[in-house]
């Protein structure tokens, strides 16, 4: 809980999705009041706010004088093959949105302190066993580019001089969605396993810390620019494999080739499965922030109350 919150009024997109519902009880839990934006027509007036991020629309008037704002929301990455349409609408979904964000923030008279945005660990793409932090070079990959323009699609609000937080996000662990969700059914029927050799690294995120993080980051003005949302242990798929069966009781014996992974799901798998990523959360560290769920095992033990 995080008691400076109480009071504030903070704008929070996707809302509705995995990330943004645990976000909205965190921030209520503090005594804010989060107010959605919504894609429909507005029902509650005190606490949602209308915006059409593929029409360009958003109602800035309703920004004025809010405390700041959380941008969340972006086309599920792992929502389907990477054509060359879904591809573009991955990349729109969230350059498009976020720079209608940034520009309606830039322009009010009463702005917001702070803009939190979502970003991702895919900026770094695949480093092998290379310990990335925030001041790594970003990868020349799709994932790294469009991570790139989603970040910089920011800049109007930070030229108008409000504080932006850049938030490169790992893999979220929950049991209600994401991959954890789609790992619990192979692994409980015991043909889990390792993906490829197992040996790429996997920069994983307890959705409580990931919450906890986007509260922080509001209350703490130190705080700016790119921020790892990654627990302090990243481990290799091949340990992730044998901690979830340990914690499942279930034996992990079924790996998945690599060349099983590419034919199901495209390039997908090389920037999602295959691709090593080892990020370290230095800006957090140096902030003093205190993870709640450092450690794996533990973590997958209080996400599936095992």
């Amino acid at each position: 809980m995080n008691p400076s919150l109480a009071g504030q009024r903070i704008v929070v997109t996707g809302a509705s999705g995995l990330v943004g519902r645990r976000l909205v009880a965190e921030l209520e839990q503090a005594g804010a009041t989060a107010i959605r934006a919504v894609r429909r027509p507005v029902q509650d007036t005190a606490r949602e706010v209308f915006w059409d991020p593929d029409a360009g629309r958003i109602d800035a008037t309703r920004l004025e004088g809010v405390d700041a704002v959380v941008h969340l929301a972006g086309e599920n990455i792992a929502g389907g093959r990477w054509t060359k349409s879904f591809k573009k609408k991955i990349r729109d979904s969230r350059v498009i949105g976020t720079r209608l964000i940034a520009e309606a923030i830039a322009g009010c008279s009463a702005k917001p302190q702070a803009l939190v945005c979502a970003s991702a660990i895919g900026y770094y793409g695949d480093r092998g066993e290379e310990t990335l932090n925030e001041s790594s070079a970003p990868a020349n990959d799709f994932l790294g580019r469009v991570c790139q323009e989603w970040e910089a699609a920011c800049q109007p609000a930070r030229d108008a001089g409000v504080r932006v937080v850049n938030l490169r996000i790992g893999v979220v662990l929950s049991p209600e969605g994401g991959a954890l969700k789609k790992m619990l059914r192979p692994f409980k029927l015991g043909v889990g396993g390792k993906i490829g050799n197992g040996r790429q690294y996997m920069s994983w995120v307890a959705i409580d810390d990931v919450a906890g993080v986007v509260a922080y980051a509001l209350g703490n003005e130190n705080i700016n620019g790119p921020v790892n949302v990654v627990a302090p242990q990243p481990v290799t798929n091949a340990a992730f494999t044998k901690r979830l069966g340990r914690v499942l009781s279930r034996p992990t014996v079924a790996p998945m080739p690599a060349f099983a992974a590419r034919l199901a799901f495209g390039e997908m798998a090389d920037a999602l499965l295959l691709s090593s990523t080892r990020v370290a959360p230095q800006a957090l560290m140096t902030a003093g922030y205190q993870f709640r769920q450092p450690e794996l095992e533990s973590a997958l033990r209080h996400l599936l109350r095992r």
